[in-house]
């Protein structure tokens, strides 16, 4: 591990090849979270700060013997335009005209970050492969970083990196000592990463293999034959989610492919799908898929076919949100950040084939027993009738705010286009988004139950409430299934005035009718087509 004064002497070989016009503005304190320094001739300096901020540095503009001599203290640059500087994580690179001469530079800050994997620490110590995905300096490769040294170091295991870019182990020979006890192999150039993925399992015998930026569909075939041999592989791909490497020919291959298939008349009807649909070809490169929102929430699909295979046919899927609160100290040396508390919840899976079945026949009751408290954000939906389900039913649920922090939303489907921004917000969050056709009370509540998965209880005595209507509309939908199968008529169990008018909108829905029947407390429906 790092220590304080391995952190200050990375930095200060940084502003040993800037120039004086960029060091005289900088000090170590300035830099606590620039992540980059930018220079461009006929501009001022540049720094980025974390938060996405950008921020120009003195008055005068960067020459073009500025930039040589950032050059000249440099390391030639890779085909990829990328250099770095010696033992540190720092990655200088490099932008060319149509000559190629350099006339611009992009110096990212190499840092040490602990904790960023605390929260899913669990996940890389099971010996299973796993894909991280998220937008460019996000973290992939700082936890990249974290897991080699935790496998290696307090697991044990044989770990060889590849490096393509030197960006996981620093520049230089001697490999970081952010990595603990892990190998390092360095890529010539960045087309040749396949072969050395493919000599690191042949010539090394390593249990892990980490690889940085699988981007090419001959890497993804090397990460498949890696994989295939029984080492367990860590590795990062171009792509936010899941669902967009899906969508990328070049790589879906790591998560098992896709191919388009011809369905029964049956299978297709049983589905509610058209005949020709996409399923998954094949089992994953990795059994793990992780997307890294922002540096600090992770959500983690642990069953890839699973979660692919919902996916493909539309089916919702609820990844485990991990989050990580933490506390970052502002000292010159640029110090790790404390880990002060890890949160995660785990998001209850759902069977495949309720998912889509367009009726439901339980009567049973249902309940919320040890469910983790849920937060949920309306829009367009009543909170008055909202709050009266989450009252009468004692529903987990805590109603917030903002959407930045919800589990689940529930909209209002009329309103849906004009809370585009709102929706898109949460959808980047991974809160499950579910909608109502109305501001019923019957409405809210079945949705709301779907939202929050409860789970059906045989025995009557495991739940305190019995939900009446619940109850008398699962008999109309039975009731309305028996009859398009063509039985003549149904009669159902005599319910109050409520109730009734509830399920004379489910079956008007069907294109059935309903007649009331009776007198008094033994006023029903009769279900016919």
């Amino acid at each position: 591990m790092m220590n304080n004064l391995q952190l200050q002497n990375d930095l200060e070989k940084l502003m040993a090849i800037m120039p004086q016009k960029v060091v005289s503005n900088l000090t170590v304190d300035r830099l606590d979270d620039v992540i980059e320094i930018v220079l461009d001739i006929g501009r001022p300096p540049e720094i980025r700060h974390s938060g996405g901020t950008i921020e120009k540095i003195g008055g005068e503009f960067v020459s073009e013997d500025d930039i040589n001599f950032v050059v000249s203290h440099l390391q030639e640059f890779t085909h990829d335009n990328r250099s770095g500087i010696p033992g540190t994580l720092h990655r200088i690179s490099a932008i060319r005209n149509r000559q190629g001469k350099v006339v611009g530079l992009t110096c990212r800050i190499g840092r040490v970050v602990t904790g960023t994997i605390a929260c899913i620490k669990d996940i890389c110590t099971q010996g299973k492969s796993i894909l991280f995905l998220g937008r460019p300096g996000v973290g992939k490769t700082t936890k990249l970083r974290e897991i080699s040294r935790l496998v290696a170091d307090e697991l044990g295991k044989r770990v060889v990196i590849v490096d393509t870019s030197n960006e996981i182990a620093g520049d230089g020979d001697t490999p970081h000592p952010a990595i603990g006890a892990a190998r390092r192999m360095q890529v010539p150039q960045p087309e040749y990463q396949k072969d050395i993925m493919i000599e690191a399992v042949e010539n090394h015998t390593p249990e892990v293999i980490v690889v940085d930026e699988i981007g090419t569909e001959a890497e993804a075939q090397a990460a498949r034959t890696i994989a295939e041999r029984g080492v367990m592989l860590i590795a990062t791909a171009h792509g936010n989610s899941l669902e967009s490497l899906i969508k990328n020919p070049t790589l879906s291959d790591l998560v098992g492919g896709i191919q388009s298939v011809t369905l029964g008349d049956d299978e297709a009807k049983r589905r509610a799908s058209q005949k020709t649909v996409l399923e998954r070809e094949k089992q994953p490169t990795f059994d793990i898929v992780i997307e890294i929102i922002d540096r600090n929430t992770l959500a983690v699909y642990k069953n890839t076919s699973e979660a692919v295979d919902y996916i493909l046919r539309g089916w919702p899927i609820r990844p485990e949100l991990r989050k990580v609160d933490k506390t970052y100290t502002n000292n010159p040396v640029g110090e790790p950040i404390k880990q002060q508390e890890v949160k995660f919840e785990e998001a209850p899976q759902q069977n495949a084939d309720e998912n889509k079945m367009n009726f439901s026949f339980s009567r049973q009751k249902y309940c919320e027993q040890n469910k983790p408290l849920k937060k949920l954000y309306l829009y367009a939906v009543s909170r008055t009738i909202v709050e009266k389900i989450i009252e009468r039913l004692d529903f987990n649920v805590e109603i917030i705010r903002n959407v930045d922090d919800a589990d689940i939303v529930l909209a209002h489907k009329n309103f849906a286009k004009g809370g585009a921004k709102v929706l898109n917000t949460a959808k980047e969050y991974r809160a499950q988004i579910f909608y109502v056709k109305t501001n019923s009370m019957a409405q809210i509540q079945k949705v709301l139950k779907d939202a929050l998965d409860i789970r059906p209880y045989d025995n009557p005595d495991d739940c305190g409430y019995c939900d009446k209507s619940e109850k008398a509309l699962d008999e109309a939908k039975a009731a309305v299934k028996t009859v398009l199968d063509g039985a003549p008529f149904v009669e159902l169990t005599p319910q109050n005035t409520q109730i009734r008018k509830l399920q004379h909108d489910l079956v008007e829905q069907y294109g059935l009718q309903s007649t009331s029947i009776g007198e008094g407390e033994s006023r029903h429906l009769r279900v016919s087509k």
